[in-house]
């Protein structure tokens, strides 16, 4: 029991290597169509801000690549806490819909921009795409394209960039991760989690303190040095273990939290926000949620940061690439990461596999809590016939009725796990 998330991935890929030696059927979901003189794909669209029931299935134009940009036929996708908070319009300055969700994934190139040097037809890739990732095929700059190991299946290469650059960069760039220190991280059951627990693993001497939901606990506990209940009183647990606190504090949570974690640093520990998801309560946004979330936040003194010498950050890897031109800087940790991978230090952990149909049903699990490391699209699974049915493919326009917002209550979730 206590390798069942290692246990979980490895069947995972199994599968993965399965379904993609076979043929898809005729019409189906390996297959894009040519309508006139137009090609087209499939791809997740957001009709709306909203619950799941926004998300639809479409057909839409395929996109040919710009000078210094890369087109990739994909074959996995990454889910992300963040793709929750955007089809909620959760975010700040959210785009307009309708809309293609996601932030990466993997996937073979197709097409090479005018003045894309380094990459060719054929090479097997992982990316970042801002917007647009879940879809049969994207186009993205050369500088958010990464190569991938031989020995790297495509679902391990979706899991990879969003959660091991963040938590790289986190450790390693902002709080100066040492021998000897110790890290206390919240979701350690999630796809950021795990890549913390693992990147830690590399540095002698590192204690890590993890909260995750109970139910997690038999799967991770190998990972995480003291595991506590994310429901319990951890401030009281990490001081009853180590009463000066810890050195760094990983908070995705928000709220109350954060005045929690700046309690539990020690004296030049740095505390770090890096999502929000106490705001995420229903199916759809929230405003007593988000005021909640943000009354509880403890209003920071910088007087008070220094007379006890602590350090807040915050960190956006989508704002780091998208917004600050970092991509470099990011390329050299991607770097760092592939070695650490090839070293077999690092591995992405794959929670479960899912089709293009079952956005809906994964998004779910997300929103649930429920999985342990990383859901991934697999653009080339066939869906269960249940979940078939329950998406509706369209236009790109999306014009055929919308399912009423508590339909899918009735209908059996069955992810796609070993």
């Amino acid at each position: 029991m206590a390798k069942e998330g290692v246990e979980k991935a490895e069947e995972t890929e199994q599968m993965i290597e399965k379904e993609a030696s076979k043929e898809p059927a005729e019409g189906g979901s390996g297959d894009s169509h040519r309508l006139g003189d137009a090609q087209e794909m499939r791809a997740v669209v957001l009709a709306g801000f909203g619950g799941l029931n926004k998300l639809r299935l479409s057909r839409k134009a395929m996109p040919e690549p710009q000078e210094g940009e890369l087109k990739i036929r994909v074959k996995a996708c990454g889910l992300n806490f963040i793709d929750l908070m955007v089809r909620q319009g959760n975010i700040d300055n959210p785009p307009k819909t309708p809309l293609v969700p996601g932030f990466e994934c993997s996937g073979i190139v197709e097409a090479v921009g005018d003045s894309v040097k380094g990459y060719e037809i054929g090479d097997r890739v992982m990316a970042f795409v801002n917007y647009n990732a879940w879809a049969e095929v994207v186009c993205t700059p050369v500088e958010f394209v990464y190569k991938i190991p031989d020995d790297m299946s495509f679902s391990e290469a979706a899991a990879f960039p969003m959660n091991f650059v963040t938590a790289y960069m986190m450790l390693f760039e902002v709080a100066n991760l040492r021998e000897g220190m110790s890290v206390l991280v919240h979701s350690a059951g999630g796809g950021v989690g795990q890549a913390v627990a693992q990147l830690c693993s590399t540095v002698p001497n590192v204690t890590i303190f993890g909260t995750a939901s109970t139910f997690k606990h038999e799967a991770i506990k190998d990972s995480v040095t003291h595991l506590f209940d994310r429901n319990a009183d951890y401030v009281q647990e990490v001081k009853r273990i180590s009463a000066d606190g810890v050195d760094i504090v990983l908070d995705c949570l928000c709220g109350d939290n954060t005045g929690k974690g700046l309690s539990l640093l020690k004296p030049l520990g740095t505390y770090i926000l890096y999502g929000s998801s106490n705001m995420v309560t229903g199916e759809t946004k929230s405003f007593f949620s988000f005021a909640k979330s943000w009354w509880q936040v403890e209003k920071v003194n910088p007087i008070k940061l220094y007379e006890e010498n602590k350090v807040i950050a915050g960190f956006s890897l989508l704002n780091l690439l998208f917004k600050q031109g970092r991509a470099g800087l990011v390329r050299g940790v991607v770097d760092k990461l592939i070695g650490l991978y090839n070293q077999k230090k690092i591995k992405p952990v794959v929670d479960s596999l899912w089709a293009l149909e079952e956005v809906k049903e994964a998004m779910q699990r997300i929103h649930d809590r429920g999985n342990i490391g990383k859901l991934i699209l697999d653009v080339e699974k066939t869906p269960t016939p249940l979940m078939a049915n329950d998406s509706t493919e369209t236009s790109e326009a999306g014009e055929e009725e919308e399912d009423h917002e508590g339909d899918s209550e009735n209908k059996e979730r069955m992810p796609f796990i070993q």
